[in-house]
């Protein structure tokens, strides 16, 4: 159960006043921050000055008045040097015999934030004890009295250093949560496993890291929390952690699709500290980037040589159409005239095809409905078959709208099907299928009834010019595939499945949020930034309307079901907040947060955890990212 500030005042207070010594602790303004029952009982203080926000300085004052330090001939001075000893903050011990006859001892030390704490301690016995034992001098040994001395002195430095271990105490409780807030802010996994592999320590980031795990993982093995497919790519690393060797490495999370990256770090008890994060979209940049610059250096190479081969061809189709147009050429001359014609036309179809394959291509994403991309490559592949082979097109995406280059996406089914149609002969089945892979992945598994992959084709397919189709095939066509599936971060895989072949194809999954002219249901209670970001959403082509709360939205929201977009401030009139607001709608409608809140901010932190998040200031290009595509990192 949750203590609560209130209960845990009264809790401290209890505490203190189980302390036999009066203790006060005055803040570097020199008011009071705590001080205990005792300290008030002592000097017979009124409320009003064990208050906490009560001055020093009306505290001295008061006492003095009351003869606390006898005659005083002039108060104010006595008050003016006592509050500037105090503001010096000089750890400092003494002891005074107050007016009512008992001996009391002061010591305070400052404060490493400002500020001191003073513990007030009553002596008067210790003191009549000292007398006696002074009056027994003659009957004592000088080492008894060096040593009850000695004990007097180490008592009251005890009392002081117990004081200053409950500060130290405080302080490191203090530093203990401030290290737990960061490690549960940071998107990353961080824990630590014992020797036996069970978690010892762990923020609750791992099911943010890899989706379907629990979040409370405090006592669990690690093989538990992970699963068995995980446990198993990441145990081989985890032994030589154990060893006492780091490893840093990546795996694929089968379970969730995603790329991870860890590092586990050995500790000095036989332990591991570890460290995990979702790698996915740097991978899928990643490999993007490679292709391009594979790209890039195929072309350099290329480029000449298609050049100088094109002008030989050129040459060749040149003097062999002359040479055919001749008379009275012999048969056997004029069929090898017209073979070499043939060969060198066939030659300047590949080259064309090479300076395709190497040709600068930009990847143009928008936003791409998933069945009317499915539609179009039916319409398209259906007149390309032969009578006796089926095409089977299966969507079980939903019917939403991604970020896609569908021109590429298409030529690339188009051409996996055409290669299924060439495997089938006369007579086959080719079946296409469309899915979200734990919204990681759009995947597409185009399949046939072929003979299958050989060997040589699984190893070699992609290839640049390795065909299995003789003198028919260029050998460029599922080359092209992988450099285009791999220009946008995907991947491409080929495998048989006992019935014939089946090619695999995954692109990064980008959801867009809208697609043109919708309907946006702007949320913000400063009229001026409303009327500026309205004027953003109109000049982007979006219709608008407006509430300045979020119970307002909400009404709106039910009287106007083709919404489809919600934009609103965290911060709103009322008391429900824009985080409210995006709770209530999930799973209705998408919502984009906006605030100008610092990242460490709570309110910031909770609501990236339920929507995108704007960061203001902010302009319409940034605006226009975000709306179509969601998943691009938060700009400004």
């Amino acid at each position: 159960m949750a203590v609560t500030d209130s209960r845990r005042q009264e809790l401290m207070a209890a505490g203190l006043n189980l302390i036999g010594q009066s203790l006060t602790i005055y803040d570097s303004d020199l008011r009071l921050a705590v001080c205990n029952g005792p300290f008030q009982r002592m000097f017979d203080l009124p409320d009003a000055l064990v208050t906490p926000g009560a001055t020093f300085e009306d505290t001295i004052r008061h006492l003095v008045n009351r003869g606390e330090y006898g005659e005083v001939a002039d108060v104010d001075a006595f008050v003016t040097e006592r509050v500037e000893q105090a503001r010096a903050f000089e750890p400092h011990y003494m002891e005074r015999t107050r007016s009512n006859g008992r001996i009391i001892s002061v010591e305070g030390a400052p404060l490493p934030q400002g500020g001191w704490v003073t513990v007030y301690t009553d002596i008067t016995r210790t003191k009549q004890q000292e007398a006696l034992l002074q009056s027994r001098s003659e009957e004592l040994s000088d080492q008894l009295n060096t040593y009850a001395e000695e004990l007097s002195s180490t008592n009251r430095a005890l009392a002081a250093m117990n004081a200053a271990l409950q500060e130290a105490k405080r302080e490191l409780t203090e530093i203990e949560a401030r290290t737990r807030l960061t490690t549960e802010m940071m998107p990353a996994h961080i824990a630590h496993v014992d020797a036996s592999g069970h978690y010892t320590y762990s923020n609750r980031q791992l099911s943010s890291v890899m989706p379907g795990r629990p979040s409370d993982i405090s006592g669990m093995h690690i093989s538990d929390a992970l699963g068995a497919s995980a446990y198993n790519r990441v145990a081989p690393h985890l032994s030589t952690a154990y060893d006492g060797q780091p490893s840093v490495f990546e795996f694929t999370d089968d379970a969730s699709a995603r790329r991870i990256r860890a590092a586990f770090t050995p500790d000095t008890r036989g332990g591991v500290y570890i460290l995990s994060m979702d790698v996915t979209a740097e991978m899928q940049a990643r490999v993007a980037l490679q292709q391009t610059r594979r790209r890039a250096l195929a072309a350099q190479i290329t480029s000449g040589l298609t050049h100088d081969f094109s002008n030989l061809l050129t040459i060749i189709l040149g003097l062999q159409s002359k040479l055919l147009r001749q008379d009275g050429l012999p048969p056997d001359v004029r069929e090898m005239a017209g073979g070499t014609l043939a060969a060198a036309r066939r030659g300047g179809t590949l080259l064309s095809s090479i300076a395709g394959m190497t040709a600068d291509r930009t990847l143009r994403p928008k936003a791409t409905d998933l069945r009317h991309l499915m539609d179009n490559l039916r319409t398209l592949a259906d007149h390309t078959l032969p009578a006796g082979v089926t095409l089977e097109i299966d969507s079980t995406a939903p019917d939403q709208t991604i970020m896609l280059d569908a021109g590429m996406a298409t030529d690339s089914l188009l051409n996996l099907i055409l290669n299924a149609r060439d495997a089938c002969g006369a007579t086959g089945r080719i079946r296409v299928t469309q899915r979200i892979v734990h919204d990681t992945w759009i995947e597409w598994q185009v399949s046939d009834t072929g003979p299958g992959f050989s060997d040589r084709a699984l190893s070699h397919g992609f290839d640049p010019f390795f065909t299995t189709k003789g003198a028919e095939g260029s050998g460029l066509g599922l080359p092209m595939v992988y450099d285009m599936t791999k220009l946008a971060g995907g991947d491409l895989r080929l495998e048989n499945t006992g019935q014939g072949a089946r090619v695999v194809l995954r692109l990064p999954y980008r959801p867009a949020a809208l697609t043109e002219q919708a309907l946006v249901l702007l949320v913000e209670d400063r009229d001026d930034l409303r009327a500026l970001y309205r004027d953003m959403l109109t000049g982007l082509n979006h219709s608008v309307i407006e509430a300045a709360s979020a119970d307002e939205a909400s009404a709106l929201m039910a009287d106007l079901p083709e919404i489809s977009l919600v934009l609103s401030d965290i911060q709103l009139a009322g008391e429900a907040t824009g985080i409210d607001l995006a709770e209530r709608l999930t799973g209705v409608v998408p919502v984009v947060l906006m605030t100008s809140l610092p990242p460490d901010d709570p309110l910031f932190q909770s609501a990236q955890k339920v929507a995108p998040l704007l960061q203001k200031p902010f302009g319409a290009d940034t605006l226009d990212a975000l709306l179509t595509h969601p998943a691009k990192a938060i700009a400004s």
